[in-house]
């Protein structure tokens, strides 16, 4: 640190400060926002009966952990969405690197991803439960094919724009195909499958929670649904504040990777 300048050190400085004050505000917002939750139902501003309340909220969860359903429900949600997500992660890269290497298949295939993509993959959620059954095979589906196109695609789209001088100069030195996916485009694509995992594990959520929503026993989806219909409003709220958290630290996961991964 002796040759580093003091116009350096101060920069330095700043930028520490000013993440510092990145994460100070972002734990401000959840606090006002919890508190003014809070403040709001005591004053009886909104019904805390339908709108429930974080003091509430927390009741439920110290009872419910105490009784042991409550991490029964998060390791079932989770387990679901961890296996779909990788499921989805390998599947979709691997459909990425078969249309990247035959480009006939890929001008063929690419209307119908692009369909696909725009459709609303939670409305075939019925009709898988009736394809495979009412079991939690029909949920890790539902949460594969609602990440999965978008895998496709968004590695498809990193393959394709690795650079060709970057292809042709291995080409020239003989390098097969083989080593051109595997030494460049690989590599290269690297933030795009990063990008595409970090957009997968909220996909991955929503398609757990709407196969769970239909056909579960358990999980957080299973007890929104049930405790809407015995009006426990302070069991779904927790479990929407418990999916948030649970995508949230996913995703963290997924940043601590890429900056191992790719920042190394």
């Amino acid at each position: 640190m002796t040759n580093v300048s003091p116009e350096h050190l101060e920069y330095l400085k700043k930028r520490r400060r000013r993440a510092w004050m990145v994460k100070a505000g972002q734990w401000l917002i959840l606090f006002v926002f919890f508190g003014i939750w809070e403040l709001a139902a005591a004053a009886q501003l909104i019904d805390p009966f339908i709108f429930s309340q974080p003091s509430r909220m927390w009741k439920a969860m110290i009872a419910m952990a105490m009784d042991g359903s409550l991490f029964t429900h998060i390791s079932v949600t989770l387990g679901e969405a961890i296996l779909g997500f990788v499921l989805s992660a390998i599947l979709g890269t691997l459909a990425a690197v078969l249309l990247w290497w035959n480009p006939f298949l890929r001008k063929t295939l690419n209307p119908y991803l692009v369909v696909l993509n725009s459709l609303p993959k939670t409305a075939l959620a019925p009709i898988i439960i009736v394809w495979i059954g009412n079991n939690v095979r029909a949920v890790i589906v539902t949460a594969i094919l609602t990440s999965i196109v978008v895998t496709i695609l968004t590695a498809l789209t990193g393959f394709i724009e690795v650079s060709e001088d970057k292809i042709k100069l291995v080409e020239t030195f003989g390098g097969s195909k083989r080593q051109v996916l595997t030494k460049v485009v690989l590599p290269a694509s690297a933030p795009a499958l990063v990008n595409a995992m970090e957009i997968n594990i909220g996909l991955s959520f929503v398609g757990v929670i709407v196969g769970e929503l239909l056909t579960a026993k358990a999980g957080l989806g299973y007890l929104i649904v049930y405790g809407s219909q015995i009006f426990k409003m302070d069991w779904v709220m927790l479990s929407v504040i418990l999916l948030s958290l649970l995508a949230a630290l996913l995703y963290q996961v997924i940043v601590a990777l890429e900056k191992r991964w790719i920042q190394k």
